[in-house]
């Protein structure tokens, strides 16, 4: 053998093989579907929510800022607008205590009826604002339960602020212990328990340690509490009796002015409202953005 025929015999040989590309499938025609779902979306927003609300801006200041300011200076205004903070600064803190008592025993502790005191809290959830006034009123009105009793001692609870008072409170009762739960259920019990042994006393742990870890959550079901309680009008317009400048609530004031064709008053009251929801969804997206950005670092 010579030397070539050994050297082409040593060196490997490749075989190289040409494929042939699949037959590739022809572009997909663009779908419409999404596009129309999101017309329709777009659609029933804009006749549901966009052009009511500029309309309510539009009719308040279509006569310019003068007429609306002045409005906002009627005594009936006045007294509303004073009535619904007194409702707010009233039902807000109990409920802050009720949640927070409430999420604690809860998310803390396992009980017989556990899943029944879930149900309870939730129940203004699934009853209708107007049920609930009428059944405040079934308790404490002249012919309900402790409605003889009540006259007894000359307390008035129906038509007056007592009787508004717990009809907000009855509405926004859920918001703070349905936010806190959950919070306090993901960060546990084990720094609680880490600070006990360590000789903290109760309200020194609640303090340091489980106020800071709930207070995005808490924050949050503040603010749904508050918004709830300035704008409910159900449970709050069966029990007040609607009288101008005594029982009168924001939301009551704009039914009542819309009713006696004072229009612009009803719709500068209108926009009041408004705008408070839209602080309340300001507050609401920095709140989520900063349990969002918490949650990844953590």
């Amino acid at each position: 053998m010579t030397l070539n025929e050994q050297a082409s015999f040593s060196q490997p040989h490749f075989h190289t093989t040409t494929t042939k590309p699949k037959n590739q499938k022809p572009a997909q025609a663009k779908s419409f579907v999404p596009v129309i779902l999101i017309g329709i979306a777009v659609a029933y927003l804009a006749l549901v929510l966009y052009i009511p609300a500029i309309n309510v801006f539009f009719q308040a200041f279509k006569n310019g800022v003068g007429p609306f300011i002045s409005n906002l200076k009627h005594p009936n205004f006045v007294s509303a607008a004073k009535m619904t903070l007194l409702l707010a600064s009233i039902a807000v803190p109990l409920n802050t205590i009720f949640g927070l008592c409430a999420a604690w025993a809860i998310a803390r502790h396992n009980f017989p009826g556990r899943t029944l005191l879930l149900s309870i809290i939730d129940l203004p959830f699934s009853i209708s604002p107007v049920v609930a006034g009428l059944m405040i009123v079934l308790l404490y009105g002249r012919n309900g339960w402790f409605g003889g009793w009540l006259q007894q001692h000359d307390i008035k609870i129906i038509f007056a602020v007592p009787g508004m008072v717990l009809a907000t409170a009855f509405v926004t009762m859920p918001f703070v212990a349905r936010e806190v739960i959950p919070v306090l259920e993901e960060f546990g019990k084990e720094q609680e328990e880490a600070a006990k042994t360590l000789g903290a006393k109760g309200w020194q742990i609640f303090w340091r340690i489980t106020l800071p870890n709930i207070r995005w959550g808490l924050l949050y079901g503040l603010i749904l509490t508050n918004a709830r309680a300035m704008g409910e009008f159900g449970a709050v317009s069966v029990v007040s009796g609607n009288i101008a400048g005594k029982t009168q609530s924001l939301p009551l004031f704009v039914e009542d002015a819309y009713k006696q064709y004072e229009t612009e008053a009803a719709y500068s009251a209108a926009v009041i409202l408004a705008l408070l929801a839209v602080v309340t969804l300001v507050l609401k997206e920095i709140l989520e953005r900063k349990t969002g950005a918490k949650s990844k670092i953590q």
